[in-house]
C-alpha cells in the first residue's frame, strides 16, 4: 500500500477548518471523506432551492443545529458506522469550533431560506439558496470553507493544542 501525502494547501484548508490537531496521513486517507457531510448538506440545499421547498429545507435545519452545538456532525455518524466500514477508512475526526461556527450560520441559512420560499419571496429564496448551495458545494470540494475564515478573523486562527499547553 503506498503512503499517501496532503497537499499543504489542503492541510491549510483543513488547519482553518480547525483540524490543527489531526495527523497530515490520517488526514491524507480520510481524502475526501472529511467532505463528506458538507456534501450532503448541500446536496439538500441544492434540492430545497430548485424545488423552492421549505420542507426540504427546513429538514437540514435540526442537523445543522446538532452540528453546531457537538463536535460530531450528524452525517459523520452515517459515515463512522456505515460508510468507513466499506471503505477501510479511519473514523471522521472530532469539528472544531470554526467548522461548528460554519454549521450555525449554515442552520440560520437555511432556515432563512426556507422561510422566503414559504412566504412566497421565491427570488430571494433562489438567491440565498443558491449562495448557500454554491458555499457548501465549494468546502465539500475544495475544503474551502467561508464561514470559517470568519471565524478566524472574528476569533483568531486554531492553534495547535500542544503548541497552546507549551
Amino acid at each position: 500500500m503506498r503512503s499517501l501525502t496532503l497537499s499543504p494547501t489542503t492541510r491549510h484548508r483543513l488547519d482553518i477548518q480547525g483540524l490543527v490537531d489531526e495527523d497530515d496521513q490520517k488526514l491524507a486517507e480520510l481524502g475526501r471523506w472529511v467532505r463528506f457531510p458538507f456534501a450532503l448538506c448541500a446536496a439538500t440545499v441544492v434540492t430545497g432551492t430548485a424545488l423552492a421547498s421549505p420542507w426540504v429545507l427546513y429538514s437540514l435545519v435540526p442537523i445543522a443545529i446538532g452540528a453546531a452545538a457537538a463536535p460530531v456532525h450528524p452525517f459523520d455518524h452515517l459515515y463512522n458506522h456505515g460508510v468507513r466500514r466499506l471503505t477501510r477508512t479511519p473514523p471522521l475526526p472530532k469539528r472544531a469550533a470554526p467548522t461548528r461556527f460554519a454549521c450555525g450560520v449554515g442552520a440560520a441559512w437555511v432556515l432563512a431560506t426556507g422561510l422566503a420560499f414559504q412566504l412566497g419571496a421565491k427570488k430571494l429564496g433562489y438567491v440565498l439558496g443558491g449562495i448557500l448551495g454554491a458555499l457548501g458545494t465549494l468546502v465539500s470540494t475544495t475544503d474551502i470553507c467561508v464561514p470559517s475564515m470568519v471565524y478566524g478573523a472574528l476569533f483568531g486562527k486554531p492553534t495547535r493544542r500542544e503548541a497552546c499547553a507549551a
